[in-house]
């Protein structure tokens, strides 16, 4: 089971900004798509971070309201753990637990490809272990 096969089932659309976007305009993305997590890019597509929820509300607590007019290249995750379409669900699992956070941009050739959701990976891993279940009770029923 890898990211290619979450990505195949729920797809590659990603919702991505460039780092002068306000903080404002960001939170404004993310309420109306119902998303946590969006990708900084460059113009050239490439990964230059990552502003998750968690970050809009670090940045709130520590400046307030004024932090809503200021890019989010001042207030994204710039150190972006990110995957490829080949890593296993397992492997996934243990960057996000590691780094605990939720979202993982997908770069293929050095560009944003796509983004798996810790939501993703569960609902993928759940669909696994059922389909094991059903195999072993169809095996046990047969034998």
């Amino acid at each position: 089971m890898t990211v290619k096969l979450i990505l195949e089932r729920k797809g590659y659309d990603v919702f991505s900004t460039p780092p002068e976007t306000t903080l404002g305009d960001a939170i404004t993305i993310l309420a109306k798509h119902k998303i946590g997590a969006i990708v900084v890019c460059d113009r050239n597509n490439a990964i230059k971070g990552i502003l998750s929820e968690r970050d809009v509300v670090r940045q709130i607590a520590a400046q307030g309201a004024d932090a809503l007019w200021k890019p989010i290249s001042e207030s994204m995750t710039m150190k972006v753990k990110v995957c490829s379409e080949n890593h296993t669900i397992n492997q996934v699992m243990e960057i996000m637990t590691q780094g605990r956070f939720r979202h993982l941009p997908v770069e293929k050739d050095g560009h944003l490809h796509g983004i798996v959701s810790i939501g993703d990976v569960v609902k993928l891993r759940i669909e696994e272990v059922e389909r094991e279940s059903e195999e072993i009770r169809s095996y046990i029923a047969t034998a």
